[in-house]
């Protein structure tokens, strides 16, 4: 009985929390849509799969190293970095002082849980050399760029106005945000402003790198 509750234990599934079930069921309707609608594909496929990895229980894709030291929960490894963040040894407060830590000392304590035995996810250290670069929307950038087809434009000039109006569209989402944060509404930084503009263009790549 104790070999069946270890394997029962040992299963992802039994570790599966509200969040990650409805997340993977996100995921997977993404795929849906990608593969089964041709729903934009060269969006929601990637989107979708990274979801999956994301959030498969007890997996830590998703996690860097020292994310994976707090869900580990070792007392002894939680004394370490409390003692060098000044705070109490516990999971909650080491978080808090993480988000208030300077990102040198963000990047100390992620050495030292490298030190400590622990790894990044895969999916943790595609984001720092990808995402967190600047350099994944970039290639984007590219891709999208080298797979237009410009022929129906050549063919009907008058077309470029639809994409103009796109265009337009940011400017006009930009100063709707800053008029919102003028008014006191809603609280937006020019930064932000510009990241909604620029879905307010329909153009996700661009508010990636730009919210980033």
């Amino acid at each position: 009985m104790e070999s069946l509750n270890a394997l029962l234990q040992g299963m992802g599934l039994m570790h599966l929390g509200a969040g990650q079930a409805i997340m993977l069921l996100v995921s997977l309707l993404l795929l849906w849509l990608a593969i089964a609608k041709k729903f934009e594909p060269l969006l929601l496929l990637p989107i979708g799969f990274g979801g999956l990895l994301s959030n498969i229980p007890e997996a830590g894709m998703a996690l860097t190293a020292l994310e994976s030291l707090l869900a580990h929960h070792d007392a002894g490894q939680l004394a370490v970095i409390a003692a060098k963040l000044n705070c109490a040894p516990d999971v909650h407060a080491i978080k808090e002082a993480l988000a208030l830590a300077l990102p040198s000392v963000q990047s100390q304590m992620e050495n030292l849980a490298v030190d400590m035995g622990y790894t990044p996810g895969v999916l943790a250290l595609f984001y720092k050399v990808a995402i967190g670069s600047g350099v994944a929307p970039l290639v984007i950038f590219m891709g999208v760029g080298a797979m237009t087809d410009f022929g129906p434009l050549l063919a009907n000039p008058r077309t470029l106005l639809l994409g103009a109006a796109a265009q337009f569209g940011i400017f006009a989402t930009v100063l709707g945000a800053l008029t919102l944060n003028y008014f006191g509404l809603i609280a937006f930084t020019l930064p932000q402003a510009a990241a909604i503009g620029i879905i307010g263009g329909a153009d996700g790549p661009t508010a990636i790198y730009l919210s980033g």
